[in-house]
């Protein structure tokens, strides 16, 4: 799985996505994260381009930030035998000891190499959330034994580092960072920091009932402290399930509902912009979420939802027309129906794999009193049927792996125009194969119980 996920776009692919992406008039945010989450993926732990949609009109400027497969091991960097050493915790891969020049010097190499592809870009965003474990190194530990020191002091010193590096090498580039570490943490703490004249914070929530309040609470105690300019995160897929498989998009939309909230009672300069993150995975390590194709649906609703600040019956009639959907669901998972949308068949085969696979060949297996009563685990080891009772179910087992082979043919080659083939595997390994195993080795006893019969 490692090397699977290892393998990324090369520069050529790169160029060519970012060439496409000018030309539809979008600006680009390169994401690349400098302290923790340095075991994190996006699609297959890589980089995150964001794309940045300047819509004068809308209710908020927005910017999405899917996680693509363009990379060159960035975010998983700790993980490599070579880096390993530069662990904040010797055993835990996620964060980056900030004391060693080394790790310094791997960030700036880490910048650099990003910022080589992307030209004319205004913002950057450095990262910085979640930095688990962090003073628990023993180098930290050590550090924090002197007085006046404490963790907070040593997050913001890295973050001011990493900062310098960009303003330094890119005077022209503003830093964006996660806000999360930097939420507990007292006035007099940040302003003296110097953190807030570098970077702009942005504050994640993904709930659907956020805190409004404790939001633009925020935002005032930020201004406070000196930031300049906030962003907002949403998300349109992932955050609701490590292994989710479809798109809750009502989830979704009320979260973009709450921000446009925060955004109508805070002062109106301090929002530079909100980012629609789209998860492909909670971590490097973990499994595949929601894919792509399956969200662009609460994608579309979120952006309009963006754009005219709300959502109403004639949004949602105006999403229907332009995805090409007769009935757009939100506070349901989205039925079979095929829209015309690019990735649409992949949408319509998951969510039929998603409903239907494991609950049919329970059905049958679990269910079926012909096959619990007189096909059971000890029959089938020994090769053991009723001649007339096989007839009641062996029908349906066919039929029904017949079924399913031919879904998931169609699902494989609708995946396989849009992800590596490894990512295809993948998705078939956890999602498809245990339910068709089954099966198939049902068929495959029964077949071999009526020739041992016979």
């Amino acid at each position: 799985m490692e090397d699977d996920l290892d393998r990324g776009t090369n520069p050529a692919e790169l160029r060519a996505v970012l060439r496409q992406a000018r030309a539809l008039g979008l600006e680009l945010v390169p994401l690349v994260q400098t302290f923790g989450h340095m075991a994190h993926g996006g699609f297959r732990g890589t980089t995150v381009i964001g794309v940045l949609v300047t819509q004068q009109d809308a209710a908020v400027p927005f910017i999405l930030l899917v996680f693509p497969e363009l990379s060159f091991l960035l975010q998983f960097v700790l993980k490599h035998k070579e880096f390993a050493h530069l662990r904040e915790v010797k055993v835990f891969p996620n964060a980056l000891n900030p004391h060693k020049e080394e790790s310094r010097a791997l960030v700036k190499a880490m910048i650099d190499q990003v910022m080589a592809l992307h030209e004319d870009v205004k913002w950057f965003h450095i990262g910085c959330d979640e930095v688990y474990y962090l003073g628990e190194g023993e180098e930290s530990k050590q550090w924090l034994q002197q007085q006046g020191n404490t963790p907070e002091k040593l997050c913001l010193s890295h973050i001011k580092a990493v900062a310098s590096c960009v303003a330094s090498s890119y005077p022209a580039v503003t830093p964006i960072v996660w806000d999360d570490m930097l939420r507990g943490m007292s006035e007099e703490t940040l302003a003296e920091s110097g953190v807030p004249q570098l970077v702009q914070p942005m504050i994640w929530d993904y709930a659907a009932d956020l805190d409004v309040e404790g939001k633009v609470q925020l935002i005032e105690k930020y201004r406070r402290c000196g930031f300049s300019k906030v962003w907002f995160a949403s998300a349109f897929k992932g955050a609701t399930g490590v292994n989710q498989s479809l798109t809750l998009i009502g989830h979704h939309l009320k979260n973009h509902l709450q921000w446009l909230k925060v955004a109508s009672d805070s002062p109106a300069d301090v929002l530079e912009g909100i980012a629609l993150t789209g998860w492909q995975r909670y971590d490097h390590f973990s499994v595949l979420c929601e894919l792509l194709p399956v969200a662009v649906p609460s994608l579309a609703v979120c952006l309009q939802a963006l754009e005219n600040g709300g959502y109403s019956e004639k949004i949602k009639e105006n999403v229907e027309k332009l995805l090409g959907m007769s009935n757009l669901e939100t506070e349901t998972f989205m039925s079979t129906a095929l829209g015309t949308f690019p990735g649409s068949n992949v949408l319509t085969l998951v969510t039929q794999v998603s409903f239907y696979l494991k609950s049919s060949v329970d059905e049958l297996l679990e269910r079926n009193r012909y096959v619990t009563g007189w096909f059971s685990p000890y029959h089938r080891k020994r090769r053991i049927i009723h001649p007339i009772i096989m007839h009641h179910f062996q029908p349906d087992a066919v039929s029904l792996l017949s079924k399913w082979n031919a879904v998931v043919q169609d699902l494989r080659a609708a995946m396989e125009r849009v992800f590596h083939q490894c990512t295809v595997e993948e998705w078939m390994e956890e999602n498809v194969h245990p339910s068709l195993q089954k099966l198939q080795q049902v068929v495959d006893d029964l077949d071999e119980a009526i020739k041992a019969q016979n």
